[in-house]
């Protein structure tokens, strides 16, 4: 603790200390008011301004330590100064007070409390700072609500001091005015039940409600604005339509589908959208296939001869696209259509908040329908580089065309598609550059994560620059170069073929939101419960964010869809605590949680416990034993905050963790379960054992061992 809140502390403990030793709180009571109410109104006659301060500071000090005895100061007010002056001094004050109390708790304790359970907070303090006027208007209009509890609980808050300030003297501006005018008739006040019946508490009580009442006004209000201009259908050709047949779109369709309602999903390419066509499925397919090339070179290490490895990359591509066409049908627009979904195929626009027109081949119909769900997913990012348009370049929706194996392969980007393209072609064969302008692959990973990865895709000769930003791509002498800076000089790296992999970019042009103006920032703008705002048009998957992950969408889209067919009578928020995520490298990277970088940018708590992958049975067995389980968990506590695993089937072995986690299972649980051996699933009980160790209870333990010694005679 600062030596400020040191200080702090110890004022307002000597001040509460002196407050209760002087018995201060004798002074501000009814009885004693009355007593003193001529004497007081006398002292004002003849010295109005000491007696405005004295009554100020008094009640600035009580309020702002919390002392019991605002009422009776309140009721003081209009006894001594009548109701005018009264008024504006105990308004004020209260305020004041209530603004140092509520600084008070800010400075001592919130830095804490938002470390210690920021996670926990995170809806709270969106809420707050969304509606916090709201919320602190409404309490401060209910006498139940004890106002110094407001105070330090408010404090812990993000709320605006501002804010807080001007709402306070709004808000507590009636109930003062209640007991001042009470005070200027002081005679006839026996007890404080006298200022404050059960019929006024109620009145204030629904007093209190209103400023919600207000906003909920207010919110249908900006609702209705957002479609002015657009004329409603009496009837609906449609309860949903959605664009987009990737995995977004297709399970908003099913499930719409499954509940009985009338479902239009408009698709324009492919089926299966980016997923089964050209990112998924076929990069899995690719990565499969390279596995078996690498492990058959390796194979000479272990006794297994197969003679010269090659590489027929024609056949391998027909490979990658026999496995598309046998998952093709799961997402056929003949399944869908079994299903009870109505499938469109042409170009989709939104004419407005209840029309959709499709256009094929010329020929456009129009539809309408209540809601609308956007799935129109992301493309590759191609950045905007000198001389990239000269070059014959990749990207990973083109990639899959290549009728021939590049001999040399430059990949710009060092995220998880660069990283498994990377490994995937030097396993086929090229020899890979990969480029990444960060000092190192993997950004949103931690550091150790990366450099395991960046270690394995070296030792297979990969040859990684980091630190290079591109510049440009020149043709020299009949060969493509790309210009890169590094520690301020520009290095030529040349190449055959160059794969653009540096991210991807949500499709959110050309069907119709810029005109009726839904909003975007980069992504459609959404809220909890994946609306735009236009409340009945939803969007969810890569176009919405915020992860680009396929098994994302899918969740998303059960809310999109549930919400807009549903939510006349119950809403459902998008609920991200458990997101698991894989990069299928050799070795797989795998989290789920909070990584340690996250972790620490949300300034949280945690320890760390690590298990080496080189130490498993199975993993040595299968040749396989490199990476680690590293798992972070609360503080002296087995609860799990997040989980990163390097090494072999890590997305399989993440599964365990994602489970416990979902459902508040912690590591001595996972300790406690019995896992079968040899298995790599065991690293996930080793790794709870790690922690079980440093966790042991050595006191304890030092009296078992004594009491094996007795034992022992």
């Amino acid at each position: 603790m600062s030596l400020k809140k040191i200080v702090l502390l110890l004022v307002i403990a000597g001040l509460l200390f002196a407050a209760f030793t002087l018995d201060a709180t004798h002074y501000l009571s009814l009885d004693m008011l009355k007593q003193q109410q001529l004497q007081l109104q006398q002292l004002f006659v003849e010295h109005p301004l000491a007696m405005f301060a004295a009554y100020f500071v008094i009640y600035v000090v009580a309020t702002a330590l919390s002392l019991p005895g605002a009422a009776v100061l309140t009721l003081g007010a209009g006894a001594i100064f009548g109701f005018g002056w009264g008024l504006l001094l105990a308004s004020f004050a209260a305020s004041l007070g209530a603004l140092l109390s509520f600084l008070s708790a800010r400075f001592l304790l919130r830095d804490w409390v938002q470390k210690k359970f920021g996670a926990r907070l995170n809806t709270i303090n969106q809420g707050i700072a969304r509606d916090g006027a709201f919320y602190l208007l409404s309490l401060r209009l209910v006498p139940v609500f004890p106002f110094f509890m407001i105070n330090l609980l408010m404090g812990l808050t993000s709320i605006k001091v501002w804010t807080y300030y001007w709402v306070s003297q709004v808000g507590m501006l009636l109930g003062a005015a209640v007991f001042i005018n009470a005070g200027t008739q002081l005679a006839q006040v026996t007890q404080l039940s006298d200022v404050v019946s059960l019929d006024l508490l109620g009145a204030f009580a629904l007093l209190g409600v209103m400023p919600l009442l207000a906003k909920f006004v207010l919110g249908l209000v900006k609702r209705r604005q957002v479609y002015q201009g657009f004329t409603k259908p009496r009837s609906f050709d449609n309860n949903l339509v959605v664009i987009g047949a990737g995995s977004g779109g297709l399970v908003s369709a099913y499930i719409a589908a499954a509940v009985k309602a009338k479902v239009t999903l408009i698709e324009k390419h492919q089926m299966g959208g980016d997923c089964l066509n050209t990112g998924c499925v076929p990069s899995k397919a690719l990565l499969h296939v390279a596995a078996l090339a690498h492990n058959a070179r390796q194979a000479e290490g272990v006794g297994v001869n197969v003679g010269e490895v090659t590489v027929d990359f024609k056949k391998v591509m027909e490979q990658v696209h026999a496995v598309i066409k046998e998952i093709e049908p799961h997402d056929s627009i003949e399944r869908y259509t079994k299903l009870g979904v109505n499938v469109e195929v042409g170009e989709a626009r939104i004419v407005s908040p209840w029309e959709v027109e499709v256009t094929q081949n010329g020929e456009t119909k129009r539809m309408t329908t209540r809601s609308i769900i956007i799935a129109t997913g992301a493309k590759p990012l191609v950045p905007a580089l000198p001389g990239l348009d000269e070059v014959d370049y990749l990207t990973s929706d083109t990639l899959w065309d290549l009728k021939e194996l590049p001999k040399r392969l430059l990949v710009l980007g060092g995220g998880p598609i660069g990283c498994e393209l990377s490994q995937a072609f030097q396993r086929l064969g090229s020899q890979v550059t990969q480029v990444e302008m960060a000092e190192r692959l993997m950004a949103q990973e931690d550091a150790d994560t990366a450099q395991l990865l960046a270690t394995r895709l070296a030792a297979e000769g990969v040859n990684t620059k980091l630190n290079h930003k591109a510049l440009r791509f020149e043709q020299r002498q009949s060969e493509s170069v790309l210009i890169a800076e590094h520690n301020g000089e520009e290095v030529a790296l040349p190449f055959d073929k160059a794969l653009i992999a540096v991210g991807r970019q949500p499709n959110i042009t050309g069907f119709g939101l810029e005109e009726l103006g839904v909003h975007t920032n980069r992504t459609v703008t959404t809220n909890a419960l994946m609306q735009t705002n236009f409340p009945n048009i939803y969007a969810c998957g890569d176009v919405a964010g915020p992860f680009q992950f396929t098994h994302v969408a899918s969740h998303q889209a059960w809310y999109a869809s549930v919400n807009a067919l549903f939510g006349m009578f119950k809403t459902f928020k998008a609920d991200y605590s458990v997101i698991p995520w894989v990069t299928y490298t050799t070795p797989q990277v795998a989290n789920v949680g909070l990584t340690e970088q996250q972790a620490q940018a949300q300034g949280l708590d945690y320890e760390v416990t690590c298990y080496d992958m080189s130490e498993l049975d199975r993993a040595i067995a299968d040749n396989s034993a490199y990476g680690r389980v590293k798992v972070l968990t609360k503080p002296g506590k087995d609860t799990i905050l997040g989980v990163n695993i390097v090494g072999p089937q890590a997305g399989e072995l993440l599964a365990e963790y994602v489970l416990a986690m979902k459902h508040g299972i912690g590591l001595n649980k996972i300790l406690g379960t019995i896992h079968s051996y040899p298995t790599l699933a065991e690293a996930n009980k080793y790794v709870a054992g790690e922690w079980k160790r440093a966790h042991a209870p050595e006191k304890l333990l030092e009296w078992v061992a004594k009491y094996h010694r007795w034992r022992r005679g």
